[in-house]
């Protein structure tokens, strides 16, 4: 297995056991449920690995989550994510997952029912993440060349936090990691 493959694998099960904020489920819960959202709705095996992994930038850090609303819930995970991801998978995966923050923001402004929608940890996030955008970023964010994937991203984001849901083995989604792997994209 690629050392790659096995660091995500350790991450989960060193650190997926963390809350996700203030939700009932934890991290691995949500990313299970993303990834299951992404397949079902037929997404490509880029996207779905980029729904898996969209939140991995708080687990990549030594700090877990704020767990309480009352803190400042923007810990630029987005951007530890995008770093990470881009380096071993290109922009297909990575540029939703550095875009899933800027979308809720995105949709929030430009669906004003959307807000309301939102899990008290998700809402909290939206504000210390910046709020409603302008309309210069939202033309910014309508000009990024994977804005509509980050747009489907977040739709299961919102979604993927039922403390019932019945979720796959995370061993399940390595054939669409793998697959994803710049090393195997560029053979």
């Amino acid at each position: 297995m690629q050392p790659i493959l096995q660091r995500i694998l350790a991450t989960f099960e060193q650190r997926g056991n963390r809350q996700y904020g203030q939700e009932a489920v934890t991290q691995l819960q949500h990313a299970l449920q993303s990834g299951q959202l992404a397949l079902r709705s037929g997404a490509t095996d880029k996207l779905t690995v980029a729904a898996l992994l969209h939140d991995i930038g708080h687990l990549l850090v030594e700090e877990a989550m704020p767990e309480s609303c009352k803190q400042n819930l923007d810990d630029k995970h987005e951007t530890i994510g995008y770093s990470f991801l881009h380096t071993h998978f290109g922009k297909a995966v990575a540029d939703p997952v550095r875009l899933h923050v800027v979308a809720k923001r995105y949709l929030c402004t430009t669906k004003p029912d959307y807000e309301s929608k939102l899990s008290p940890t998700s809402c909290k996030s939206y504000h210390d993440q910046g709020g409603p955008m302008t309309p210069e970023e939202q033309q910014a964010f309508e000009a990024e060349p994977f804005y509509h994937d980050a747009l489907r991203l977040r739709h299961w984001d919102d979604t993927a936090k039922d403390p019932q849901a019945e979720t796959v083995d995370l061993n399940t989604f390595l054939p669409q990691i793998q697959s994803c792997l710049k090393e195997n994209i560029d053979r």
